[in-house]
This record gives structure tokens, sequence and C-alpha cells, in this order.
């Protein structure tokens, strides 16, 4: 089975390629990486897929084509805002998850601008969510580990 090479898809291997950097996918990264499959649109089938290609076990549908699935696109920006939500909401997030954010991030090339409404969003949702307190922390915190170039 191969899987055929899209803008999503893209996107969601880039994710898994930097959670298998330590060959370890650890709970939290599995989080990011099943919100970011369902907001892509990933079925399962083409996940195990992925995680397949990122070991090396598969060839990577990527290589040689001559269209670029990197930059911004629309849809993007919810993309990641849904990742970095699940990742707020963990109690702990580590500097796996906090990688792949930045590299999600990077390659979608998400404005400050952009960043900026999504954290203006998160802090709406604060006052109304009752991890709202705990999920602004982290945003600082992560805002401090991964500024915005």
């Amino acid at each position: 089975m191969s899987v055929t090479p899209s803008r999503s898809l893209y996107l969601y291997l880039k994710t898994v390629e930097i959670a298998l950097q330590d060959a370890i996918v650890t709970d939290d990264e599995a989080t990011i990486l099943h919100v970011l499959a369902n907001a892509l649109g990933i079925s399962p089938g083409d996940t195990a897929e992925c995680v397949s290609i990122a070991r090396g076990e598969e060839k990577n549908p990527f290589d040689n084509l001559a269209e670029d699935y990197s930059g911004h696109h629309l849809g993007d920006v919810t993309t990641y805002q849904s990742a970095l939500i699940a990742a707020l909401d963990d109690e702990v997030i580590s500097e796996d998850e906090w990688s792949m954010l930045d590299v999600l991030r990077r390659i979608i090339g998400l404005q400050s601008d952009q960043h900026a409404m999504i954290e203006e969003s998160i802090r709406s949702m604060s006052e109304l969510d009752a991890n709202g307190a705990r999920r602004i922390e982290r945003l600082k915190r992560f805002n401090t580990v991964c500024p915005l170039n």
C-alpha cells in the first residue's frame, strides 16, 4: 500500500518524523499526532503508513516530487490551533511536543499576526473553560521556549 502525496499528508508526515527523532512516540506526542490526523483528515491506515515511512521502512512518496507542499495554505491556522490546544491541555508539555509544534508552525509558515490571533482566541476561551488558566500558563511557557521568529 502506498499513500498518495497531498498537502495534509505532507504536514502529518513531517510531524511524525519529528516525533520519531528519538525513536519513541510518547503519549503526549501520540495525542498531538491524533489531533493533527483528525484535523487534516488523515485515515488510520495512512497514519500507520506515515510511521513506516518516517522509520525508513517504506519509500517516501514526497521524494523527487516537483510539487512543493510546504508554505502556508488555507486551513493551516485552524489545524495549528487545534494541535496547540491539545498540547496545552496536557498536564506536562514535553520538549518533544514543543519541537513538533515548532516544526508544524515553521512548515505552514505561520505569521506572527496569525499566532497572535490564535493566542487571543485561546485567552478568550480560557474564561469559559475549567482548564483555561492552566492553558494560559502553558501558552506563556510555550512562547518562551519556542518564540515566533
